[in-house]
């Protein structure tokens, strides 16, 4: 097989690109594309002899692209308009615009590309920005598939849900495939009868289904039943919350996180949770220990916003959570404070980070990205074994 030639849209940090190398397809970055500074500047770190272009997809016109004459085309667009957090702007949100101007490109190209591939969040699918990506693939004589997958699939401990498309010529049909499904596992690990329509795509983290319609109101119930202290065990959380841990850490499909922690050491002393977060956000925070199978998706404001970024790490193992919040609010607050501290919970390293989202151990940040610009270029990234499973199966 020739070596294929790939663009890689949306660059980032890279992940497309060592998802490709990882895929063990035959295939080179010609050129990769992205606007952030700091992310390119890890990018040139990384993959020191790939072309990389700083600057809008906007401002590549349509002979640029023709000369590439690419085979693949590899992009993760702007997730911001699709967000259920955010305003969901969808199309008409101005960070929407290069997605378009893509769309509007690729039918005109002289020679189309034989691939592609795009990463989103979950709530994509749902977006006016799919149905004009499925109906410019129609015009361009492809095929595609849909998933929304977690790496909890492939064995890894962390939760991070996302929308996949691979797309290929109509002559050469996926045998897997399911139009108007999206499918939640990989074809080759469960037959097609794993799937969910397109209408149903309010398959969550912990892999409830439920509309998306319902999503906000059933967020704002939650956090209702989180004022019935009630309904509480301890440390805000219900009955059915802890057996649902409890029953990800049985999974012994699912590898332990110290498979992908750091050896302790004094570098590790920095990322312990200052006192004042610790007793401001203790109720909030998604505590695991190294004998976990799960963690929370980390988000690009790890390591600076506490609630709901991410997963914190529990290094005194001995210690019982239900012990340490037991009654927790009778206590004085330098109490609190002296049990929490027992606990010495820390964040995840970016180092650590990176591993479970699939980067190989050479892969590193140049010394002057600072901490805060790791956890928010990591946070806005992929994962690599996710997608290099996807491009074998797309190539395949």
């Amino acid at each position: 097989m020739e070596r294929l030639r790939a663009l890689e849209l949306y660059s980032g940090i890279g992940g497309m690109h060592q998802a490709l190398q990882a895929s063990g397809v035959p295939a080179e970055v010609v050129v990769a594309v992205d606007v952030n500074t700091v992310a390119n500047e890890v990018y040139k770190h990384n993959f020191p002899t790939t072309l990389l272009w700083s600057k809008t997809i906007e401002g590549i016109s349509l002979n640029e692209f023709d000369r590439l004459s690419c085979d693949m085309i590899l992009m993760s667009p702007p997730c911001q308009p699709f967000t259920r957090i955010g305003r969901q702007g969808d199309t008409s949100d101005p960070r929407t615009r290069s997605f378009l101007y893509i769309l509007d490109i690729l039918p005109r190209l002289t020679r189309l590309p034989k691939y592609v591939l795009l990463e989103n969040v979950k709530g994509f699918e749902t977006s006016t920005a799919r149905d004009e990506l499925i109906q410019t693939l129609g015009k361009c004589g492809f095929t595609y598939q849909e998933f929304l997958l977690s790496p909890t699939c492939l064995g890894i401990p962390n939760s991070r849900l996302r929308y996949f498309l691979i797309a290929r010529p109509q002559s050469e049909p996926f045998a897997f495939q399911a139009l108007d499904k999206i499918l939640t596992v990989f074809p080759s690990l469960e037959p097609v009868t794993s799937e969910i329509s397109r209408d149903a795509t309010g398959l969550e983290e912990g892999s409830s289904q439920v509309s998306t319609k319902g999503a906000a109101s059933s967020s704002k119930d939650n956090r209702q039943q989180y004022r019935r202290k009630e309904n509480f065990l301890f440390k805000l959380e219900t009955a059915e919350e802890l057996e649902r841990k409890q029953e990800r850490d049985k999974d012994v499909s699912v590898q332990m996180l110290k498979d992908f922690l750091q050896e302790d050491g004094e570098g590790l002393c920095q990322y312990f949770l200052p006192p004042k977060s610790l007793l401001r956000y203790a109720f909030l925070l998604d505590i695991v220990t190294p004998t976990c199978r799960r963690s929370t998706c980390f988000t690009k404001g790890y390591g600076h916003y506490v609630e709901g970024t991410g997963s914190v790490l529990q290094t005194a193992e001995d210690i019982q959570l239900e012990s340490v919040f037991k009654s927790f609010e009778a206590l004085s607050e330098e109490e609190k404070l002296m049990k929490l501290s027992a606990l010495k919970l820390r964040y995840f390293t970016p180092r650590e980070i990176a591993n479970l989202h699939g980067f190989p151990p050479q892969f590193d940040f140049p010394g002057k990205v600072t901490m805060k610009q790791c956890y928010r270029l990591l946070g806005n990234s992929l994962n690599v074994h996710v997608v290099a499973k996807l491009i074998s199966i797309l190539v395949g």
